[in-house]
């Protein structure tokens, strides 16, 4: 609607520059707002203020000028007030408000997408945990945010890839090796202290056995260090293999799975270092190798290579975002757990040393999940063992309420999980409400059915019977959609899509517990099944988007 009124002030004013009602001819990008309170109207527009120097009058008298010429619209205003110093607030007529109730019904599934995204091509890299433990909780949330910010990405035109960085090199694999190798020894009934720095968790002693029961003893008498090796390998995969498994049952699917360890093999790695020294942002220090990142706003230098010549995280981290933007990615959006926040300002460094701009690199930090249980926080370590699984939390609430509980505040505010209240079925439960609103209107439609009446076409309504302060509100609401998709994919917020559900599903329970739907006026049954068919329409939508089903029985 917004759009549409954009365009028409434009229209007005190029035809006030022809009669020369205006002179400068200049058309400037003007702020469309929606007033604080109803009786200012349905919108306000700054244009007017936006035009007073440039043709050096009073920003009320540009006002009624384009008033004047606004006001030859037929059937668009109910009416035009100039107010303070030079707003133009518009009331809208009942039937243009129709019009967004033909729009959901004309494009149905397509209704919010847009093309704002033009096809530019984005990465939203996400979860990423290391293969070496299953999912916990925490995970969970940054796995629900880095789809849905994809999903709003995909919704708004962009070209979007959903990528896992498997951290499959380094010394946690290693570590998770000889932890597996240990318990695999100790199930052979060998004595041994398990060290505290191994991986402590039941898991691993489920990976020994399961190495037991298709191997029996045969790392037993071999080289140890052959056997470690076998066992992260083989380990991680399994680990792997769980993850994605999880994943999947979460609803989330990735496009790529990226091996940090093809970086090293590739030799991607050493070109990166020395793509950094070719720009003269490296210098050696007490034998290691350091990259200059204090001369990007860094709160220090970082070392890419140590004196003992093995290369860092950081060094890898370097290597595999240069490789990302070497295959087409205009953006990449790193989904990162808030204790990475330390390494936002040296990624945006490596972007600036190899002479990319630094915004092309969006980093979102998702605070970990506070899960309570009797009142008492769970702990959740993966070397020490003692976590909640991802898979547990989704087995005992579900996956809809997983999801979108995590999806009902910024990533990077902390977030409590009530176990209770999201098992509850009760307007208290923000997914349930929302879900009852669109299983409410299935039912409404199976009794209109029985009822023989059907849904009227929007362009046959007449204003008069969907005239109801109520439905008017509903239908406004509905006209947000498309922006509340676009604002959530240009700023990575998915969760402005659950604060809008919760709203629209407000409005519709209030309206529900007010008015029949189904009347004996035919016209107005009509009308309002096509209202309360568009309110089913988007939250499907929009909740298709957040992965979270719209059922139609509750």
């Amino acid at each position: 609607m917004k759009n549409r009124l954009r365009e028409v002030v434009c229209q007005a004013l190029r035809q006030c520059y022809d009669e020369q009602l205006l002179s400068s001819g200049e058309v400037p990008d003007f702020a469309i707002e929606v007033p604080g309170r109803s009786e200012h109207g349905d919108f306000a527009v700054n244009v007017a203020m936006m035009l007073a120097r440039a043709e050096k009058q009073a920003p009320r008298q540009i006002a009624e000028t384009l008033v004047a010429v606004l006001e030859r619209q037929p059937g668009m205003w109910q009416r035009i007030e100039v107010a303070g110093p030079g707003f133009i607030n518009f009331f809208l007529s009942g039937k243009l408000w129709l019009g967004v109730l033909e729009d959901i019904h004309t494009r149905g599934r397509d209704y919010g997408k847009s093309s704002v995204g033009a096809g530019r091509k984005v990465q939203v890299e996400f979860v990423s945990a290391n293969p070496t433990g299953p999912l916990h909780i925490g995970h969970g949330r940054g796995a629900a945010t880095g789809d849905a910010v994809a999903a709003v990405l995909q919704e708004a035109g962009f070209s979007v890839q959903r990528e896992y960085y498997l951290n499959d090199a380094g010394n946690q694999m290693n570590t998770l090796g000889r932890s597996i190798y240990l318990r695999y020894r100790q199930l052979h009934g060998e004595k041994i202290e398990f060290p505290e720095d191994c991986y402590q968790g039941d898991y691993i002693r489920d990976l020994a056995q399961q190495c037991v029961d298709e191997h029996g003893d045969k790392f037993l008498h071999g080289d140890a260090e052959q056997a470690v090796a076998f066992f992260a390998a083989w380990g991680g995969e399994s680990i792997r293999a769980g993850i994605d498994a999880d994943l999947q049952a979460f609803g989330v699917r990735f496009d790529n799975w990226f091996s940090e360890q093809s970086l090293y093999d590739s030799g991607q790695v050493q070109q990166g270092i020395e793509a950094l020294k070719q720009a003269g942002y490296t210098y050696e220090e007490d034998g290691a190798l350091w990259f200059r990142t204090t001369e990007f706003g860094d709160d220090k230098d970082r070392v890419l290579v140590r004196s003992n010549g093995v290369t860092t995280y950081f060094a890898s981290d370097v290597a595999y975002h240069r490789e990302k933007y070497a295959r087409g990615f205009d953006t990449v959006i790193d989904v990162w757990g808030a204790d990475h926040h330390g390494y936002v300002a040296r990624m945006k460094a490596v972007l600036a040393a190899l002479g990319r701009n630094p915004e092309d690199l969006q980093i979102i930090l998702v605070q970990l999940v506070s899960l309570l249980r009797g009142g008492e926080q769970v702990a959740m370590s993966t070397r020490a063992g003692k976590f909640v699984t991802l898979k547990e939390v989704v087995d005992e609430v579900g996956r809809d309420a997983c999801r979108f509980f995590f999806l009902t505040r910024r990533g990077d505010s902390q977030l409590d999980f009530d176990l209770e209240l999201a098992k509850k079925q009760s307007n208290d439960n923000p997914v349930y409400y929302v879900q009852y609103a669109h299983a409410r209107v299935c039912s409404i439609c199976a009794n209109a059915a029985q009822a023989g009446a059907v849904a009227a076409a929007a362009t046959a309504i007449e204003p008069e019977h969907l005239a109801l302060a109520e439905e008017l509100e509903l239908i406004k609401t509905l006209a947000r959609y498309p922006e509340v998709i676009e604002n959530a994919a240009l700023n990575y917020e998915p969760h402005r899509v659950t604060f809008y559900l919760q709203d629209l599903a407000a409005r519709f329970h209030s309206y529900y517990n007010q008015q029949r739907v189904i009347v004996d006026d035919e016209a107005v049954t009509a009308a309002r099944l096509c209202l309360v068919t568009a309110v089913r329409q988007v939250i499907a939508n929009a909740l298709a988007v957040l992965g979270v089903s719209a059922p139609e029985k509750m």
